[in-house]
């Protein structure tokens, strides 16, 4: 028996390693799956914050737009005008050719967008919202849809100086007729 003692030692000893071995096996399996799903869940994460840093640069980006949208007035149009118009041409009921009307037109910066508000006898008429490109003031007012007529004003003032502004407006109704007026503003003597 005791040639037999080393022999059974030896199969002990080669059965306990291929247990060690399986169980080590199944350990690192296990690890295995652990780290694939860390990696998983990294992956995903990772998706998300340049998903998130996409959103942030497209906010950014919206940001700057709005940014060189935001304009103001320039100083030689900011203020208050007394503004004359004429009716040039018509084809509509409402308007006949020499027509005239004189208002107070204040372009005002403490909006956005920009707005020119157009006020008679201390009382707010129309507000136009505008804006100030290539050395033009672009201005355009349409009623609701609720409104009896619907009725679209655009004006477009080009001669500009410190002291007068001049342009145009047209006026379409029910987008049947069409009237076209001169527009002269002149700042007010103090």
């Amino acid at each position: 028996m005791s040639k037999k003692y080393p022999l059974i030692l030896l199969c002990l000893f080669i059965f306990c390693l291929n247990c060690s071995d399986k169980a080590k096996e199944q350990q690192i399996a296990k690890r295995e799956l652990q780290l694939l799903d860390k990696e998983k869940s990294f992956a995903e994460k990772e998706s998300d914050y340049q998903s998130l840093l996409r959103m942030r640069d497209s906010i950014l980006s919206r940001k700057t737009d709005s940014v060189k949208l935001i304009m103001e007035w320039p100083p030689e149009v900011l203020g208050t005008w007394t503004g004359t118009v004429i009716c040039t041409e018509s084809n509509c009921t409402d308007y006949v050719v020499g027509d005239q009307r004189v208002d107070n037109w204040e372009f005002d910066n403490d909006s956005t967008p920009l707005v020119c508000k157009i006020i008679n006898n201390n009382k707010l008429v129309r507000l136009y919202s505008g804006k100030y490109e290539n050395g033009e003031v672009h201005l355009q007012y349409k009623t609701d849809s609720s409104a009896d007529k619907s009725v679209e004003m655009n004006v477009v003032l080009n001669e500009i100086s410190s002291t007068r502004i001049k342009g145009t407006r047209t006026v379409t109704i029910d987008n049947e007729c069409l009237t076209k007026f001169n527009v002269e503003l002149t700042r007010p003597s103090k």
